[in-house]
């Protein structure tokens, strides 16, 4: 038995894209980006489409319904204070949902500014109830310790002073505090996963 193709959606115009997008806000924020993308399945195509959803996000924005500084003000927040992540996880976070660079260091510089680097991992170690390695294998579960904090946005230098703490056989931290003490590109280059809260995996997901 063949089963009926979807019908496709019609096309609305700027009242429908108001409302549709007033609905999707009242359920949680979202960025200017984000809700782009997601009225841009209902929008027309070409101009037509642009200018409705452009008018519609200035209107949104007039409304205070809308806001990326609002937006990377509270989902920071969440991150640092429920989920105790690192400020380059976040940072990096912020820049994929389509926050602009020079608002993501402002709002990161606020919300961190006062934070100790080596408490909110240790704080993170903590709620993820990450254990001490140890026994015959310690060095290779160093290894994975330092791995999970520097894609949870912490730096090798905080990372380093936390393995220290816990007298770990020399041979397990050895060379870590100078193969790059405040890099960047170590998180950049790894992939985000495992460590996402229920937040974040709303804000990715797709409205119908």
């Amino acid at each position: 038995m063949a089963f009926a193709r979807p019908k496709k959606r019609e096309p609305v115009g700027e009242a429908g894209l108001f409302d549709y997008a007033v609905k999707t806000l009242a359920r949680r924020m979202r960025t200017v980006r984000d809700l782009r993308r997601l009225m841009k399945t209902r929008a027309e195509e070409g101009e037509a489409g642009e200018r409705a959803m452009d008018a519609v996000i200035v209107r949104l924005k007039e409304l205070n319904y809308l806001s990326d500084t609002r937006f990377a003000e509270d989902y920071t927040r969440v991150r640092k204070e429920h989920e105790k992540f690192g400020k380059r996880r976040v940072q990096q976070e912020l820049m994929m949902k389509g926050v602009g660079k020079e608002l993501v260091a402002s709002t990161l510089e606020t919300a961190y500014e006062d934070v100790d680097e080596v408490t909110l991992a240790r704080q993170y170690i903590a709620r993820k109830r990450i254990k001490q390695p140890s026994g015959a294998e310690a060095q290779k579960e160093t290894v994975r310790v330092m791995n999970r904090l520097m894609r949870a946005g912490f730096s090798s230098n905080a990372i380093f002073k936390v393995l220290k703490a816990w007298n770990l056989p020399e041979e397990a931290v050895v060379g870590m505090e100078e193969s790059g003490a405040d890099s960047d590109s170590y998180a950049e280059r790894e992939e985000l996963t495992g460590d996402s809260d229920s937040y974040a995996r709303q804000n990715e997901d797709s409205e119908e």
